[in-house]
């Protein structure tokens, strides 16, 4: 599994998106029993905050140990640095399983054998994660050539999972039909800023250069943006769910 983002943990926790309420509403209504959860690949923590409001434990990976230094915490999450592939997890203890916005960067192969070996016979696999944003024509023209041509080369050869809305990645379990979701967020301009910095083909593309291009876009973000103290930004949410067993 690739590590992108130990070197921006407390950007990550401060600039990326949340995920809609809806989902977790969704995810209250899964016919599993509510005893303990594995978030894999957890990042900060921030989709294992919300599964302990549903579990009664929650165990939550990261092979960064940045990342999980900047982790939200509670008493019902316990946080440790483990590969999503090989864990020290007894046999057929988990409820559910969930990887949000980190399942495209696992060997899945070795992962779904993990999963299976961890989880309990009713258990459910749920993969989530975000697609591109979306916030004003003008916004998401000059974002979206900034994604392809600034960055196109940069971009790690998984990122085309997300692209591909997760319907490309190898998903060997009985799949359950799912509704759709949108996450729709209140961004200030410094906000969009900071998320863009967040991307890992800009962290790419800076190693190459020496300077960040989201310092040279951001003069045309801002003409475009204009005097709006808030945008309403919208992500696609990226969903499949599975019975592992």
């Amino acid at each position: 599994m690739k590590d992108n983002f130990s070197n921006q943990s407390a950007a990550y926790a401060k600039w990326r998106p949340s995920y809609p309420t809806a989902l977790f509403d969704y995810l209250k209504t899964l016919p599993i029993d509510r005893n303990l959860a594995w978030d894999c690949g957890t990042g900060n923590g921030q989709l294992a905050v919300e599964l302990a409001r549903l579990f009664d434990r929650v165990e939550a990976t990261d092979i960064s140990a940045n990342q999980l230094a900047n982790a939200h915490l509670s008493s019902k999450i316990t946080y440790s640095l483990q590969p999503a592939e090989q864990t020290n997890f007894p046999d057929s203890i988990f409820d559910l399983v969930t990887v949000a916005q980190a399942i495209h960067w696992f060997d899945f192969e070795l992962f779904y054998q993990e999963v299976k070996r961890v989880a309990k016979p009713s258990a459910l696999l749920v993969v989530v994660g975000y697609g591109g944003l979306k916030i004003s024509p003008a916004l998401d023209t000059l974002i979206g050539k900034f994604y392809k041509d600034t960055l196109g080369t940069y971009w790690d050869y998984e990122r085309r999972y997300i692209d591909e809305n997760y319907q490309s990645i190898p998903f060997p379990f009985k799949e359950l039909a799912v509704p759709a979701f949108e996450s729709v967020l209140s961004w200030t301009f410094e906000h969009l800023v900071g998320y863009l910095k967040t991307w890992s083909a800009v962290k790419h593309f800076e190693q190459v250069h020496g300077y960040n291009p989201v310092d040279v876009i951001s003069p045309s973000l801002a003409q475009a943006w204009g005097t709006a103290p808030t945008y309403s930004v919208r992500f696609p949410i990226l969903l499949r769910v599975g019975k592992i067993h």
